[in-house]
């Protein structure tokens, strides 16, 4: 409705409403004569009359109740067989009048000098004002069905490659899709035309909205080439929200650069079932791992620095420098006076320290043999595996061996991945353990004076960016942690308000790497704690491909063709190769959470190998099985599946954690390594147990454990396949992220820094200098 002054009326006004609008009392005129059904009630009248019910009979005063709404409120009364009566504050008759009606309707605000005690008794007061207000409250707290327009697919087969296929596809403007979904003009900042960071404000809006489903998607042990876990919960979305008009969120984590340009070539879905447009997904995004790498180098760069000045210079010119005179005042910094705290020296001015206190603040006398923060890149750089820093003259010989890990195995990233707000964040990254002192007592990024600074670095980067899939539907896209050397799951934060977003019958579909023993035991033990969360349903994914492998299939090699065993049909190989998936299924079950079985279908599968899989998963306790073919055919090849988690989202769920926080660090290692893996014990190196040791008694034991393990085995050996048992499992190092809240057992030798292989992706990855369009990405 416009409802405008008549002074602010004019051509150029009216002219830009649509025709289909209430323009110059068309609306009204219609209402008046009765067509209810060809016109729009305004919401204020609708809400009276909701509040009125049964009003037939009975006298309704009107004051204060003026133009177009005024008298739509009078019409649509006394065709609900109302006897109206309309007046102004001022009228002489007004309080006798109020004497007499059975309901008052106050249009406007009261004058502070008109009585409205002489109501009659019983009568009902209704204040338009308030019920406007409240229309609007109640209206911004409600999730309703979006209104959202899927984009149609097309599907073409043979299937193209995911770039054609993501090209080929119009993708709606991204604060259009923030309007269907329900999210407000002031709660999204657009970057370019698809891609949205979306503000916290939007929990406090929606903090007493109840939230949806929460659906996980996890896999059994992989080939080195994937089974398609990112394709399949992009693929459930589509089905759920473009086919079967249920609200659904994608919850998916940034890839990382180093294996789009080294090994796999993009991690946006595939096929007919991915996020787009796919080389935004896969190039930058929103610059959220930039924002990482930065805030990393900077606080390693600050340990080396630190070091190098506590070496070279006395108490005194340390403190000069570290609080210095300007515009002839001396103050110490906010973080400084936390620090004099932590200290426990309650001074707040500088010339009042003595020389022994100003040698405890200055000096923070790092071990550099202990230094465990290390510098990252987001690019797969093999020698950068071991490196020495410090070689230049400039740094008088304080040279150190050092090493970068991949940008997502930050530590900054596990706690992107974990936050719960932006306080939470800082508080966590002040957190952060960098390395021991000569005492043996832990120094942080809030001893070293750089935790506001990665805040700010950091500040756009903990808002999850929105974008769509092929379909439509919406995605969140936020944190990229490996699972294997991290924890491996998208953030707690866009988890958080996507359950708000789709409300309490809609579904929320997140994605933990790897296997169900690696990403789905940190997904329940370590991000479950973190967000107070409770999952829904498991979606455990499976190829015949991987089975065949764990069936006593040849090794599977990215870039190389398939081996006849896998293109073949082998009833064999897959029964042998079940066995997998049914410690799969048993793992997740240790959770008390059903599990819905996705089989993955690929062309080369035969009709009984599928039938197999389902019947084998189903005798081994998934609640369901579902072969499904969203690759080839979007959301409508998945639409059974999204049945299938539908019901068993409604399933009696008795979800617990596997240990108890309150257990030694060794003994929930050994949970994890006996109970998930299927190892016979543990056994720690020496520098294992020494770093335990350490680490109870500076207070961090009662953290979880995040495992780094291979991806490629239940054990700790890549070329066992199958379930392996009887395996001592050997930890070698036990590292702490303080920060993000977790113990991080290295088991064997795992590498935290990826290299390209001989013939890596990036030799078919091209720009068109003419479109600027992107080639060969997947």
């Amino acid at each position: 409705a416009l409802d405008l002054p008549e002074s602010l009326y004019s051509s150029k006004v009216l002219n830009a409403v649509k025709p289909e609008k209430d323009v110059d009392g068309v609306n009204l005129g219609r209402l008046v004569h009765g067509d209810v059904c060809d016109c729009l009630v305004p919401p204020t009248v609708c809400a009276v009359m909701e509040l009125l019910e049964d009003i037939g009979g009975k006298k309704v005063l009107l004051v204060g109740a003026r133009g177009a709404e005024g008298a739509a409120l009078q019409s649509v009364l006394q065709r609900r067989g109302a006897a109206v009566l309309s007046c102004h504050w001022k009228a002489p008759q007004l309080q006798s009048e109020l004497r007499h009606a059975d309901a008052v309707v106050f249009g406007s605000a009261k004058p502070h000098d008109v009585p409205v005690s002489c109501t009659k008794p019983g009568a009902t007061v209704i204040n338009c004002n308030m019920v406007k207000n409240m229309e609007r409250w109640i209206q911004s707290q409600q999730c309703r069905k979006w209104d959202l327009h899927s984009l149609k697919l097309q599907p073409l087969s043979p299937v193209p490659s995911d770039i054609e296929i993501s090209r080929a596809q119009s993708p709606k403007a991204v604060d259009v899709l923030a309007k269907e979904i329900g999210l407000l003009t002031d709660e999204i900042e657009i970057y370019g035309q698809t891609k949205a960071k979306v503000r916290l404000s939007l929990l406090e809006r929606l903090k007493d909205q109840p939230d949806g489903k929460y659906v996980l998607v996890a896999g059994i042990t992989p080939t080195p080439l994937g089974e398609g876990k990112s394709t399949v919960t992009v693929g459930l979305v589509q089905a759920l929200t473009a086919h079967l008009n249920i609200n659904s969120f994608a919850c998916l984590r940034q890839p990382s650069q180093g294996p789009t340009f080294g090994v796999k070539g993009g991690a946006a879905g595939g096929g007919y079932a991915q996020v787009i447009p796919m080389e935004e997904f896969n190039l930058h995004l929103t610059g959220d791992i930039h924002a990482i790498t930065a805030a990393n180098n900077l606080l390693a760069a600050a340990i080396d620095a630190r070091i190098l000045h506590e070496n070279t210079q006395s108490d005194k010119s340390l403190y000069n420098r570290l609080v210095p005179v300007v515009n002839g005042v001396r103050g110490f910094s906010a973080i400084q006076l936390a620090r004099l705290r932590r200290l426990g020296i309650n001074k707040t001015d500088p010339e009042t320290l003595t020389e022994e206190e100003i040698s405890k603040f200055v000096r923070l006398d790092i071990d550099p043999s202990t230094i465990t923060w290390q510098r990252v890149v987001d690019t797969n750089d093999r020698f950068l595996r071991k490196i020495t820093v410090g070689q230049a003259n400039t740094e008088k010989g304080f040279v150190r061996q050092a090493q970068f890990d991949i940008a997502v195995a930050s530590e900054i990233m596990a706690i992107l991945a974990l936050t719960t707000s932006l306080q939470d964040m800082k508080e966590r990254l002040g957190r952060m353990v960098v390395a021991n002192d000569k005492k043996g007592q832990p120094v942080t990024a809030e001893d070293l004076g750089v935790t506001g600074a990665l805040a700010v670095l950091m500040k756009d980067a903990i808002k999850p960016t929105l974008m769509q899939t092929l379909e439509g539907t919406p995605v969140f896209v936020h944190a990229g942690p490996f699972a294997n050397i991290a924890h491996g799951n998208s953030s707690v934060l866009a988890d958080k308000i996507a359950l708000k977003l789709v409300g309490e019958k809609g579904f929320v579909v997140t994605e933990a790497g790897f296997g169900a023993d690696i990403g789905m035991e940190k997904f329940f033990n370590i991000k479950c704690r973190a967000s107070g969360l409770v999952p829904s349903v498991v979606v455990l994914v499976a190829t015949v491909r991987a089975l065949k492998m764990h069936g006593g299939g040849p090794n599977v090699t990215a870039g190389a063709p398939l081996k006849k065993e896998y293109t073949e049909e082998n009833l064999q190989l897959v029964a042998d190769g079940c066995c997998n998936l049914q410690k799969q299924i048993q793992i997740t079950q240790l959770f008390g959470v059903p599990v819905v079985v996705a089989l993955n279908v690929f062309k080369t599968d035969s009709p009984a190998e599928v039938d197999l899989v389902c019947k084998i998963a189903k005798e081994s306790g998934a609640f369901d099985a579902v072969p499904c073919n969203h690759w080839s055919a979007g959301g409508k090849g998945a639409v059974k599946l999204a049945q299938a988690v539908e019901k068993a989202a409604n399933q009696k769920n008795s979800f617990k954690y596997l240990y108890s926080l309150e257990l030694p660090i060794a003994e929930k290692i050994r949970i994890i390594a006996q109970k998930v893996y299927g190892a016979q014990d543990i056994e720690l190196s020496p520098a294992a147990q020494s770093q335990v040791d350490r680490y109870t008694r500076q207070g961090f034991g009662n953290l979880p454990i995040c495992m780094a393990k291979t991806h490629l085995s239940l054990s700790h050996q890549p070329e066992r396949k199958g379930v392996p048992t009887g395996f001592i499992l050997p930890i070698s190092d036990v590292r702490a992220s303080i920060g993000a809240g977790f113990i991080y057992p290295l088991v064997g030798t795992m590498s935290t820094m990826p290299g390209l292989p001989t013939r890596p992706c990036f030799y078919d990855i091209d720009l068109d200098p003419i479109t600027e369009q992107v080639k060969g990405l997947f």
